[in-house]
């Protein structure tokens, strides 16, 4: 595992290795957590100082590589500067109290970091790679803290679910991380970019510690993001096809031979009840439909608040963008997703493009169990990757400032 982030090719020499740095910067500010138990106490202050510092700095970076902001138009980034907008009138209205002006404030520095990177978004790997590369060195330090104190890594509170024990990661946190690097890495394999031992040393930890953290959203995120994506290689490459027929052998094996094992993983040991119910999902969101609101509230929503409601998760980001940003944001987010589906199918069969919908496909199946598509978020970065690997054309900043 400690040389995840050894194992993919070098940047290009055009590139900057500072807009990795920046890229890495925004990772990091997308993982506040206070849900898991540490080897060291972190309080919650100290995270939001790390997390917004790291924000913070991201812009500054991007802001000195790209003093004559330089952008590349993209309609990804215009739709969420809509959303952006949208977030700040509901926000105004102090509905969900000052903090939802604090988080509109970070919203709006990260939509800004990102139209400053998009100088650089020209089809290549380079957001790919910085992408795997991150996430790759957070799954590291999720491997080290159960190597310390496995006690607080798959602590009882989670069902002994594997979570962040250095940084405070949650176990659909980690899931998703995990699945996403090991996804990108299978692709980039596929598409030799990178080398069968370069990939197994992403793949194989990344699906282990997937496993351990019993997250069935990232599975699943996982599994129809490569199908989506090699069907589309499908008809260009035999090698995808290949790929593709192999997990389906490996798929039916497993259902035949480990169905009672992996229904035992996939329940989680649940009852009935709270499986069909999506672990208590359910009730939060029938709630939270039948709650009373204003005809303000139904167009935009009550302002940006912690994807929860009468304290309780949301984990939907459909319902969490109806909350926040109304009927409005949800027909940004839908606008976002089409647009970028959109631009996919007209490009023609490659490489990126095969990134690019794995990495929406990811986005969509995840959005039905997990927030994240309206604001600041782990699920925004992957679809500015997608979005960067479908830009054509030469980068506007490139010759400039390589």
């Amino acid at each position: 595992m400690a040389e995840l982030t050894a194992a993919l090719p070098t940047e290009t020499k055009s590139v900057p290795k500072a807009v990795s740095a920046a890229w890495a910067l925004l990772i990091l500010n997308t993982l506040g957590s206070t849900g898991a138990q540490t080897v060291i106490p972190l309080p919650r202050t100290v995270i939001q100082l790390v997390t917004m510092g790291a924000l913070m700095t991201a812009f500054l970076l991007a802001l000195v590589l790209n003093l004559r902001i330089r952008i590349r138009p993209s309609a990804y980034l215009l739709l969420l500067t809509f959303l952006l907008l949208t977030s700040i009138v509901a926000s105004l209205h102090l509905e969900s109290g000052y903090g939802s002006l604090f988080r509109c404030f970070r919203f709006s520095v990260f939509v800004a970091t990102l139209w400053l990177l998009s100088g650089w978004w020209d089809g290549s790997f380079t957001f790919a790679r910085a992408h795997i590369r991150m996430f790759g060195a957070v799954l590291v330090s999720v491997v080290l803290g159960l190597a310390i104190a496995p006690g607080k890594a798959m602590p009882d509170i989670y069902g002994g679910r594997l979570s962040g024990a250095v940084w405070p990661l949650t176990p659909p946190q980690v899931g998703q991380y995990a699945a996403v690097i090991a996804g990108l890495a299978v692709l980039m394999w596929l598409g030799k970019r990178t080398d069968a031992k370069s990939a197994l040393i992403v793949v194989v930890p990344s699906l282990g510690v997937l496993l351990l953290t019993h997250t069935r959203t990232a599975t699943l995120g996982l599994v129809a993001g490569l199908i989506v994506a090699l069907l589309s290689q499908g008809l260009v490459s035999a090698r995808a096809r290949k790929v593709f027929a192999g997990i389906v052998l490996v798929a039916g094996f497993a259902a035949v031979v480990l169905g009672g094992l992996l229904q035992t993983w996939f329940l989680r040991g649940q009852s009935t009840d709270d499986f069909s119910s999506l672990t208590g999902r359910a009730k939060v969101w029938d709630a939270l439909l039948s709650a009373p609101r204003t005809g303000f509230e139904y167009i935009f929503g009550v302002g940006l608040t912690d994807k929860s409601y009468d304290g309780l998760p949301i984990d939907n980001s459909w319902l969490a963008i109806y909350h926040e940003q109304g009927f409005v944001g949800i027909g940004i987010v839908a606008a976002i997703l089409l647009v970028l589906v959109a631009i996919a199918v007209l490009r023609p069969p490659s490489l990126s493009r095969a990134c690019a919908i794995f990495l929406i496909a990811y986005c969509i199946s995840a959005s039905y169990t997990e927030a994240g598509l309206g604001d600041a978020s782990p699920y925004l970065l992957h679809l500015a990757v997608a979005a960067s690997l479908l830009a054509a054309g030469e980068a506007p900043v490139r010759e400039k400032l390589a």
